[in-house]
């Protein structure tokens, strides 16, 4: 205002006050100042509503009036299926410009609020390096469906957010440049996404417009179907949809931006089933972030699991050695308040009486008594290949890979049964696993043991174990 920078308020003498602080003015011209409230939270700033008032002045000067009328916060309308699906593929193929192309497209039919591609690659490091680090979350609503859209990370250092990213997905795009085609990692995506259970892909061909030629959009389309049979998917009946997501973004080509969204939307749709849900079982939600709200509380986030999450419900929060008591006293998903919260939905949790470190990411808030932490247990896993982008030789008892389950991960002591001497790549046998501390882990639970920079295997719990003291003695020494 008066020649300042925006939100800067210019008072006599010259004085610059934060764009923070907020005067709240009285009466005409005269500007009789009431009160001066400062330091308002950023998250505030977005509720106070300004008034449709002349701008008022402070001995000639202009300065800023807000009143404290604080908008209301939407409520979810649970009206249509809700699906979780997510974007994956290699570095730089386009997944998160995709995923802006896609809330740009339905923002025009308020079905979605647009998402710029800064937006959505959230964190500072994130920004400075173009690209993705962790799983960041958007929605939006197609005719039929309610979703919440994952992006996950593709670059190779970040595969253990990329895995909790996928954990909850019940379908997935996998997306590929058609100037590159397939690479290192659209291949140990695709792996990841079949070894967390995600069952259902649509491909989009990135980047059509940097083509000339159609024969390459044929090729890489063929490449992919084959990938996609290999690692266990329909290759065949895959929907794949060529198209350019940077065109749907700037408004250019319509056959291959607009049109190639609404192709892929229509494919999502259609090809990723709604999903049985587990509604009546105790809730789990395992934990993904911690944030801290002034004046609120403790917010925990993550996709719910099982079960319904009500306001008013008791909880518990397992694993890391810690078990707490609480609360939940609101729920919200996407910024938008829910009654209850059911299996699938993404949500945040308001908790009451518990501190920001007190929890942290990998525990599970779940309904009272209805987990137990396991530090041991029996599983039956398969072991990739050196094809598959497994290990090159095989192991014996107590090789120590890093156990990755739900949203923790944890390094374990493998123990193979008296018969066998060591575990070959390809192959498919039970083990014992004895985790470094207990965790949240229970019979059908689903986890992937990875080393270094390689998943070398995946599995399932078929039996928790009680562990013995030669068991705990063997991580002290």
């Amino acid at each position: 205002m008066g020649g300042g920078r925006a939100g800067v308020i210019l008072l006599p003498g010259g004085a610059k006050m934060a764009s923070r602080a907020l005067v709240v003015a009285r009466g005409g011209l005269g500007g009789r100042v009431i009160g001066l409230r400062g330091c308002l939270p950023r998250y505030l700033q977005g509720f106070i509503a300004t008034p449709s008032l002349t701008c008022p002045a402070f001995h000639g000067h202009p300065f800023l009036v807000r009143s404290f009328a604080v908008e209301a916060k939407k409520v979810f309308v649970r009206d249509k299926p809700h699906v979780n699906v997510g974007t994956i593929g290699h570095v730089d193929h386009g997944k998160t410009t995709l995923t802006a192309a896609i809330t740009k497209i339905l923002a025009d039919t308020g079905s979605a609020k647009f998402k710029k591609y800064e937006e959505i690659d959230n964190a500072p490091e994130e920004k400075a390096r173009g690209i993705t680090i962790n799983a960041s979350h958007v929605e939006y609503s197609t005719a039929n469906r309610h979703y919440a859209h994952t992006d996950c990370p593709g670059h190779a250092d970040y595969v253990k957010n990329m895995i909790t990213g996928t954990a909850p997905l019940d379908g997935c795009i996998l997306v590929v440049a058609a100037t590159d085609g397939q690479m290192p990692q659209t291949r140990e995506h695709l792996l990841l996404a079949k070894q967390i259970g995600v069952k259902h892909v649509v491909v989009y061909i990135n980047k059509a417009d940097a083509v000339d030629d159609a024969e390459m959009l044929e090729l890489v389309e063929l490449e992919i179907r084959e990938l996609l049979t290999e690692f266990g998917y329909n290759g065949e009946e895959t929907p794949v949809i060529s198209g350019s997501a940077l065109c749907a973004l700037e408004h250019r080509n319509p056959e291959l931006g607009l049109n190639s969204i609404m192709k892929l939307l229509d494919a999502v749709d259609t090809h990723i089933p709604v999903p049985q849900r587990e509604l009546d079982k105790p809730f789990l939600l395992p934990i993904e972030h911690v944030h801290s709200i002034p004046g609120r509380g403790t917010v925990v986030t993550g996709t719910l699991e099982r079960g319904i999450i009500k306001k008013g419900d008791d909880c518990e929060f397992v694993g890391h050695n810690r078990d707490l008591r609480s609360v939940v006293t609101g729920i919200e998903m996407f910024h938008k308040q829910l009654e209850r919260a059911e299996a699938g939905d993404n949500l945040g949790a308001l908790v009451r009486g518990l501190k920001r470190e007190d929890i942290r990411r990998g525990m599970v808030m779940c309904k009272p008594g209805s987990i137990k932490p396991h530090q041991k247990v029996e599983a039956q896993v398969y072991i990739l290949s050196k094809e598959e982008g497994g290990r090159h030789k095989p192991f014996v008892s107590n090789y120590t890979p890093v156990m990755f389950s739900l949203t923790w991960d944890m390094a374990c002591r493998v123990e193979l049964p008296a018969s066998k001497e060591m575990v070959m790549p390809g192959e498919d046998t039970s083990i014992i696993l004895t985790l470094r501390q207990p965790m949240v882990l229970e019979e059908g639970q689903r986890f992937t043991l990875r080393d270094g920079h390689r998943t070398i295997g995946t599995g399932v719990v078929t039996k928790t174990l009680s562990v013995t003291a030669e068991d705990k003695a063997k991580w002290e020494t």
